[in-house]
C-alpha cells in the first residue's frame, strides 16, 4: 500500500524524479511512502508509481473529467492506494482530492524505515492533509519508535475529526514513555462515528471527557493504563459493542461487564496481573478467552458461550481448576481449549456433563517438577463430554533425565493398569497426541482410549512435538535428543499400542525424518 502527501505552499523534495508528462504541474512534486502495497524494491530504488505507468515515447495527457467534484472524491477514495496515487499524477482533479485521502495507515514494520525517517514522512504527510474526510487512521510501529508526545498530539488532532471509523495507535510495549491519550480527541461530535478503537501502551485516564460511541463495536486495550472505573465509563453507551479485548491492563482489578452490552458476543482477557475477579453479565457472549491466575469467574450462567479458551502461564493447575469449575462458568461450551503451564496434582473427576462440547483440545506443559502427573486422570473429561468427537492432546517437555518420569521397558506389558470403564464413549471419532513419549501414563492413556472409544476411526501419535509443521518441502530439523526420544516412542507404541488397535481404526505415527513424507502407517 502507499501512502501519499501533497505539499505545502512550498516545494518538496521528491522520492525519485517525476517525469514532467507524468506530474500535472512540475512544481507539485508527490513523495509516496511504500508500503505492502507496492514491492520493497520500489522503495530501495525510489521509483515513483508515476514512473511504473509511463510507457516510452508515448506524451501522458490528463484525461478530461467532466464528473462533479463529490463524484470524483467518492471514486477516488475507493480505489486502492497506489492505483489513488497514480491517478493523483495524471488528473489534477484527483490531485486536489489527495489532502482528503480518508485511509491514513502507517506501518513502521512494513516500511522497515529507521525511527528518524519514519517520523518526518508520517509528520509531512499530516501537516499536508486537511483532516477532513478521514475514515481510518492507523500508525502501528516497532520497539525501536520513540517520539516525542507533541508529535502524537499534532497527527492525531489531524485525523481524528468526525467521521472517523478506525483508530489504531499501536506504541512499543517496552518504551517506557507512556503516552497520555487525550480523552478529548474523542468528543460528542468525534465519538459517535468510531466503530474500531485500538490502543497499545498508552495511558488512558480522561475517559471522562469521551463522548457516546455509540457505534463502537470493538474495543482493543493492549497495555493500556485504565482502571476498571475508567473502562466501564468507556463503555457505559457502547450499546453496539461485540468484542471487548483487554491485554496486560495492570490497573484493572475486578473486571464487570454490564448486562446492557447485549450484542457483546466475544470477550478477551489476557496477562492482566492484577485482576481478582471476571463478572461479564452481557447475555450474548459466544466467544471467551482468558489467560492468567485462576480466579472466580461468571459469565451470568449465559447460554451462549460456545467456544472457549482457558491458559495459564503464571501458576499450575489450571486443568484441576477446570474440572471444578468449568461447567458452572460455560455450560454449553462446544469448542474448549485448555493450556496449562503444567499440573502439580491430577485431574479430579468432572462433576456434570458438558453435553454440547464437540472438539477438546488439551496443552501440557510437563517440566522436572511435576514429573509424576496421571496423563489417565485426563479420562475424566472425556468422561463429562458424552457428545466429544475430537481430543487433542499436545505435551510439551524439555529434556528430561533418564528415569526422572516413570516409562516403560520393552517386555513390561504386564506392568501396564488395564483402564476399565463403566461406559463406553460413542461419539469420539478422533484423537491426536502430540508429544507423545514412552511415558507409562501416557501409554496407559491411549490404550484406554482404544478400549473405551467404540466409534474411534483415527488415532494420531505424533513423536516429533509437532516438528511435521515444515517450512516448504524441508523438515524442521531436530534436536539429538528429541530424535532419541522419538525412536524409543516409535518403538513404545508399536510394542504397547498397535496389537490394540481394532481394524477399524486407522493408526498413524509421526517419526523424524529427513523428507518431506513424514507420515508413517504403521
Amino acid at each position: 500500500m502507499v501512502v501519499g502527501d501533497l505539499p505545502s505552499s512550498g516545494p518538496l523534495e521528491p522520492v525519485g524524479d517525476l517525469p514532467s508528462s507524468c506530474s500535472p504541474a512540475s512544481h507539485h512534486p508527490l513523495k509516496f511512502i511504500i508500503d505492502d502495497g507496492l514491492t520493497a524494491a520500489h522503495a530501495e530504488s525510489k521509483v515513483s508509481p508515476c514512473q511504473q505507468v509511463t510507457l516510452p515515447g508515448v506524451e501522458v495527457m490528463e484525461p478530461e473529467v467532466t464528473l462533479p467534484e463529490d463524484i470524483l472524491w467518492k471514486i477516488h477514495a475507493l480505489m486502492p492506494m497506489q492505483d489513488a496515487a497514480r491517478a493523483a499524477c495524471l488528473s489534477r482533479s484527483f490531485l486536489h482530492s489527495w489532502k482528503c485521502y480518508p485511509r491514513l495507515i502507517f506501518d513502521m514494520r512494513a516500511l522497515r524505515k529507521q525511527t528518524r525517517d519514519f517520523i518526518n514522512r508520517v509528520d509531512h504527510i499530516m501537516q499536508n492533509h486537511s483532516g477532513v474526510g478521514v475514515e481510518i487512521f492507523k500508525l502501528q510501529t516497532r520497539n525501536d519508535f520513540s517520539v516525542h508526545p507533541s508529535y502524537l498530539d499534532r497527527w492525531l488532532h489531524v485525523a481524528v475529526t468526525p467521521g472517523i471509523k478506525e483508530l489504531v495507535l499501536v506504541l512499543p510495549i517496552e518504551n517506557k514513555m507512556k503516552y497520555k491519550f487525550p480523552g478529548s480527541l474523542l468528543s460528542r461530535e468525534v465519538a459517535h462515528s468510531i466503530q474500531y478503537f485500538h490502543l497499545s501502551s498508552c495511558m488512558f485516564h480522561s475517559v471522562g471527557k469521551v463522548g457516546c460511541l455509540s457505534s463502537l463495536k470493538t474495543v482493543r486495550l493492549h497495555d493500556v493504563g485504565i482502571t476498571e472505573e475508567e473502562l466501564c465509563l468507556l463503555l457505559s453507551n457502547s450499546f453496539a459493542l461485540e468484542h471487548l479485548d483487554l491485554w496486560y491492563c495492570g490497573d484493572i482489578r475486578c473486571l464487570k461487564v454490564s448486562h446492557l452490552l447485549s450484542k457483546l458476543n466475544r470477550l478477551d482477557v489476557q496477562s492482566c496481573k492484577m485482576l481478582q475477579m471476571i463478572e461479564c453479565s452481557a447475555p450474548n457472549v459466544s466467544i471467551f478467552n482468558y489467560d492468567g491466575h485462576t480466579i472466580p469467574i461468571s459469565l451470568g450462567g449465559s447460554l451462549q458461550v460456545k467456544k472457549m479458551q482457558m491458559s495459564s502461564t503464571i501458576v499450575p493447575n489450571l486443568l484441576h481448576y477446570a474440572s471444578t469449575k468449568l461447567l458452572s462458568i460455560a455450560p454449553n461450551v462446544e469448542t474448549l481449549f485448555l493450556d496449562s503451564l503444567y499440573e502439580k496434582v491430577n485431574t479430579p473427576m468432572v462433576l456434570g456433563k458438558f453435553l454440547h462440547l464437540k472438539y477438546l483440545e488439551i496443552k501440557l506443559f510437563i517440566p522436572t517438577r511435576s514429573p509424576d502427573y496421571d496423563f489417565c486422570s485426563m479420562v475424566s473429561f472425556l468422561d463429562a463430554s458424552p457428545n466429544l468427537k475430537m481430543f487433542v492432546l499436545r505435551v510439551e517437555a524439555p529434556t528430561i533425565e533418564s528415569g526422572l518420569i516413570p516409562g516403560v521397558q520393552i517386555g513390561e506389558d504386564s506392568s501396564l493398569r488395564s483402564c476399565v470403564r463403566k461406559h463406553r464413549h460413542c461419539k469420539l471419532k478422533s484423537v491426536i497426541i502430540n508429544g507423545f513419549r514412552p511415558w507409562k501414563t501416557m501409554i496407559e492413556l491411549t490404550r484406554c482410549i482404544l478400549d473405551y472409544a467404540t466409534s474411534l476411526k483415527h488415532l494420531i501419535l505424533d513423536t516429533t512435538d509437532g516438528y511435521h509443521r515444515r517450512r516448504s518441502a524441508k523438515c524442521f530439523p531436530l534436536g539429538k535428543d528429541t530424535v532419541v526420544e522419538a525412536r524409543k516412542a516409535l518403538a513404545a507404541i508399536k510394542t504397547y499400542i498397535e496389537g490394540k488397535v481394532p481394524s477399524k481404526v486407522n493408526l498413524k505415527a509421526l517419526e523424524p525424518c529427513n523428507c518431506s513424507k513424514c507420515w508413517v502407517p504403521l
